[in-house]
């Protein structure tokens, strides 16, 4: 009777998707823990308001990027605690084919590049007006390393963990790429300004990372997309970052002159514009139309 079934042999009662999905909004919900006790044992907070020149907010705005350390660890001590999720590391592992460095430059082009699309659209339209902010080569490489971070974080979370899991338990991969997808928007539900058109786009963005670990085996790609696409509206441009503004950046937005326009809108940035929203359609359809018939590139519950 199984074979009529959707779920794998290999799957575990964890691996039902109501439950791996509370599963892992552990990791974003309890981060704050482990990440204050090791940021208290290593003084990292005072490294960071030296690193920002005494600018309290903007090392206040470096914590709240690197307190996501706190999910690679809740990650790590999960998968060898429970020795059942110990594949996931395979995820993780450098390959020559695919999961290399190679697929994680590919990435971060395509975060740095989609995002600054919209960003010059939304500069030529009139929407937005720039000014050059100042560049600090040690916050600058330290906020880098902080998104980094967070943005690995993230992908653990959903583009690991949860993907992983529900691929153990399903044997129609889609369950694994379109369930993390909308877990991951979800997470954005209380973000300031949000809107369903930025449910929608960051439905999409998931979508593309998952399509990366699907079809490329590269879950660094993945990162590094998320990565660059923070980095660039966030950092670089000094736009909101799914809402919020960071209180450091190289160009600094003229936040009383922007609108709403095709790439961008006020409350929510580039993420939710109807042209962010057209770029990440784009970029999953190439995907799936350049990868028609292939199946995934790795299945390590097989």
């Amino acid at each position: 009777m199984r074979k009529y079934l959707l779920t794998r042999e290999t799957g575990k009662w964890t691996d039902i998707l109501p439950i791996a999905a509370i599963l892992s909004i552990q990791f974003p919900l309890f981060t704050t823990l482990p990440a204050n006790i090791l940021f208290r044992i290593l003084h990292i907070p005072d490294f960071f308001l030296f690193l920002a020149g005494g600018d309290e907010a903007a090392s206040a705005f470096l914590r709240e990027y690197a307190i996501f350390i706190g999910i690679w660890i809740l990650f790590f001590l999960n998968v060898l605690i429970f020795k059942n999720n110990r594949p996931m590391l395979k995820a993780l592992k450098y390959r020559r084919e695919t999961n290399n460095l190679k697929g994680a430059l590919i990435g971060l082009l395509m975060g740095f590049g989609s995002n600054a699309i919209c960003i010059l659209m939304s500069w030529l339209m009139g929407d937005i007006k720039l000014t050059f902010n100042g560049f600090h080569p040690a916050l600058f490489i330290a906020f880098l390393i902080a998104v980094c971070i967070q943005s690995g974080g993230e992908e653990l979370t959903d583009r690991c963990y949860l993907y992983q899991k529900l691929r153990r338990g399903y044997k129609n991969p889609w369950i694994a790429i379109l369930a993390n997808a909308c877990v991951f928007s979800a997470l954005h539900l209380l973000n300031p300004g949000v809107t369903i058109l930025s449910v929608l786009d960051i439905f999409l963005s998931g979508l593309v990372f998952s399509l990366f670990v699907y079809y490329y085996d590269c879950f660094w790609a993945a990162v590094m997309m998320h990565a660059g696409w923070n980095f660039t509206q966030s950092i670089l441009f000094g736009l909101p970052n799914s809402g919020v503004v960071s209180a450091y950046s190289v160009f600094k937005l003229d936040a009383a002159s922007a609108r709403d326009g095709l790439f961008y809108t006020v409350n929510f940035g580039v993420e939710g514009s109807l042209g962010s929203i057209l770029i990440l359609a784009v970029i999953a359809a190439v995907m799936i139309y350049l990868n028609r018939g292939k199946m995934e590139k790795a299945d390590f519950w097989a």
